[in-house]
């Protein structure tokens, strides 16, 4: 990991929670604690159940989370970019961190250590009932990705998991912005390589997405999204 310098006053990533905060007076002194850091592609920057080294900003970039589980295999909890927060599960509750992290390709990170954090939350309240709502939030949609888990076929979780990565990360030319193996798709949808390949095979011989090489475009969303409607898609 490479030493960077992202400074906070001409970050563009208007849903960064210190971004959002940085007008305030009693902010200033604390991003002045910031470190930020380069995290070239494939490279672990959260360890699972290692000691909690704060919270992680991105800055530039993508990331993907994961969870260990049954025998050892990483299941992809969460995908984020610009302005994400990254290693808050387990934050203020645990001392260690209960996912591990990766970049997803080349991407600058921002570092707030556990003391700076804490002492934002403790000073800072608009900061603190932001953070509040987002953990909120988030509890929402862990709760939702369980029941979908538990409801929907093979194929409703790979096309769901395909809709969420073009609604996060969109798409150029016709292709989604973002390059993930049919391994890391199994992983976010919780099933098996093999089964990805086989939907995925499916739904290019229904005209519904295309291919090139490794990255995916989708052709028709909202025939897509019929399918899983009957779960509430969001």
């Amino acid at each position: 990991m490479k030493d960077n310098q992202a400074i906070c006053t001409s970050c563009s990533n208007e849903n960064c929670f210190i971004k959002k905060h940085i007008h305030l007076s009693s902010m200033q002194r604390y991003i002045e604690k910031k470190h930020s850091f380069i995290c070239k592609k494939s490279q672990q920057f959260i360890i699972e159940g290692a000691p909690i080294q704060g919270l992680y900003f991105v800055c530039k970039g993508k990331v993907k989370t994961v969870k260990t589980g049954i025998n050892g295999r990483e299941q992809i909890v969460r995908l984020t970019s610009n302005g994400d927060t990254v290693g808050f599960r387990g934050f203020g509750t645990s001392k260690r961190y209960l996912i591990g992290a990766y970049a997803l390709e080349d991407t600058v990170l921002c570092n707030f250590s556990n003391e700076v954090m804490l002492e934002i939350l403790q000073n800072v309240p608009e900061f603190t009932y932001d953070m509040m709502l987002f953990y909120a939030e988030e509890l929402n949609k862990s709760e939702n990705n369980v029941r979908k888990i538990a409801q929907m076929n093979v194929r409703e979780r790979v096309i769901d998991t395909l809709l969420y990565i073009h609604r996060k990360f969109g798409q150029t030319n016709e292709l989604i912005n973002l390059d993930l193996s049919r391994k890391e798709i199994a992983d976010f949808a919780g099933t098996t390589e093999e089964q990805v390949t086989r939907v995925i095979s499916s739904l290019k011989r229904e005209d519904l997405i295309k291919t090139v090489g490794k990255k995916i475009g989708l052709q028709q969303i909202n025939k897509m999204k019929s399918e899983i409607l009957e779960h509430k898609y969001i």
